[in-house]
């Protein structure tokens, strides 16, 4: 078992915008595991390869979560499409960023077409959880954090109290999410 050390905000991976996927090879499926082990180790709902350091469009997300009736674990090169406009306001947290949690508006539906790691094309309709898993791990394959999507006084709080925290080395950039 390949359990790998997450990054941290303030890690300049995690502001980068992933590289498509374009090898479907024994590297990938190495990759996936070592994702899937480590959101496992984790108890975490999702992880995207550059919380581990590597910079390409992959996430893993537990099987288990609400709507997840293919039980799919990952998803590379995702890509999402929304069916309509309704939302959803609910805590989110990150690995990424431990032990801050936040109300985050996200997108109530989801669609995310991508392929699997053998480069099959694959399609997750989700709602509520399942919808805003991939749409949290989408963003960070987009060099977003789930924080970007506070008010500027949101973000302000959030820098406070990552001042305080024993695990943040350096202040972090915080900008407004694009989404």
């Amino acid at each position: 078992m390949t359990v790998l050390d997450i990054r941290k905000v303030g890690d300049p991976v995690l502001r980068r915008v992933a590289a498509p996927v374009t090898d479907f090879d024994a590297e990938l499926a190495v990759l996936v595991r070592d994702l899937t082990e480590t959101l496992e180790r984790s108890r975490g709902a999702g992880l995207a390869a550059p919380q581990i350091g590597v910079s390409l469009r992959v996430f893993a997300i537990n099987p288990d979560l609400p709507g997840n009736e293919l039980r799919l674990d990952h998803l590379v090169n995702p890509v999402l499409e929304f069916p309509d406009e309704e939302v959803q306001d609910g805590p989110e947290g990150c690995l990424s960023i431990p032990g801050i949690y936040l109300d985050t508006r996200r997108r109530l539906n989801t669609v995310a077409r991508g392929y699997t790691r053998q480069g099959d094309p694959v399609q997750v309709v989700g709602a509520g959880l399942l919808a805003r898993c991939m749409q949290h791990e989408t963003d960070h394959l987009d060099g977003v954090l789930f924080v970007d999507h506070q008010d500027e006084a949101g973000r302000r709080r959030i820098l406070d109290t990552l001042r305080e925290a024993a695990w943040s080395a350096e202040l972090p950039e915080l900008r407004v999410s694009p989404h």
